[in-house]
């Protein structure tokens, strides 16, 4: 399989678990890789299986928190390989805490790691691809950014990574430049310390059965998609919907307290949402519209 042959990628975050998957992949897809992870020995590890397979790899081991690291990054994919075609922001922290027991240090941390990283990574990249006028951002949201007990900290992250790519994807439309985000579930380090995200993934969900969504949205045959949140599992796909308003719409040419009271007793009560990723109801599958043709994993 060709389908990034030529291309060279960064994926942040690779030294382990889904990032190790996508560089992988993304290698054998025929990718320059370059491997980021500060942890300098796991990215070397995974660079050299890869050279050892044949592909092309290169190591790093920089800080997404750091601005200047994270441009590094991208200066060193340049360096080695002359352009920069993708961008996999992987790299990221979680924890669980209660609202009440945070530790303000932790909090600063994943938020640095979490959304400046992205942040710095992809102002890096985007300088180039601009120039480019080609290339693709793929940002590792979670479904978690609709709310989840004990992680309100990284819920915030994912949620501020969903919004970044949105926005960006609307300053790249004309420029031929793809901004995604993507909602693995994948049974993981991150997953593993979760009592709560244990429940939801299997331990058969693995890595690199997630990867190929990844090297779907680094390739040409993505080609117009852009600004999504899409969520897979390695057996369920599915697109998350965008942020929106909804009706009904009130009116009034004034509203006073007692006034916005009786319209939520009156009418806005009866459609109140569902909010937080534990009382949200996965959609059963949706039904083909007759006559037409249903792909399946095999296609």
């Amino acid at each position: 399989m060709d389908l990034l042959k030529g291309k060279a990628v960064v994926v942040t975050g690779a030294g382990r678990g889904l990032g190790e998957a996508y560089a992988m992949q993304a290698a054998r897809a025929g990718a320059s890789v370059v491997v980021n992870d500060v942890e300098g020995e796991l990215a070397e590890a995974v660079a050299g299986r890869i050279a050892r397979e044949g592909g092309r790899a290169l190591a790093s081991s920089q800080s997404v928190r750091d601005p200047d690291q994270a441009s590094a990054i991208v200066e060193r994919c340049l360096a080695q390989f002359g352009r920069i075609d993708g961008l996999v922001n992987n790299a990221g922290l979680h924890y669980e805490a209660l609202p009440w027991a945070e530790d303000v240090d932790a909090a600063r941390e994943l938020i640095e790691v979490n959304v400046l990283g992205v942040l710095y990574c992809g102002l890096a990249a985007a300088r180039v691809m601009r120039r480019q006028r080609a290339g693709s951002i793929i940002n590792v949201a979670s479904a978690s950014l609709f709310g989840q007990r004990r992680a309100g900290t990284y819920a915030a992250s994912k949620g501020a990574v969903a919004a970044l790519t949105s926005s960006w994807a609307l300053d790249f439309e004309a420029l031929g430049v793809r901004v995604n985000a993507v909602c693995p579930q994948a049974w993981t380090r991150m997953v593993q310390a979760s009592p709560t995200a244990r429940m939801h993934c299997a331990p058969d969900h693995t890595p690199e059965r997630v990867a190929p969504l990844v090297i779907y949205l680094l390739s040409d045959l993505s080609t117009g998609i852009t600004g999504q949140v899409i969520r897979f599992t390695g057996d369920q796909l599915q697109l998350l919907h965008q942020p929106g308003f909804r009706d009904p719409e009130l009116r009034s040419e004034r509203w006073g307290v007692t006034d916005i009271a009786a319209a939520f007793e009156s009418v806005l009560g009866d459609y109140l949402e569902p909010f937080g990723v534990q009382k949200l109801t996965p959609p059963g599958p949706r039904m083909p519209a007759p006559g037409a043709s249903v792909p399946t994993a095999g296609d």
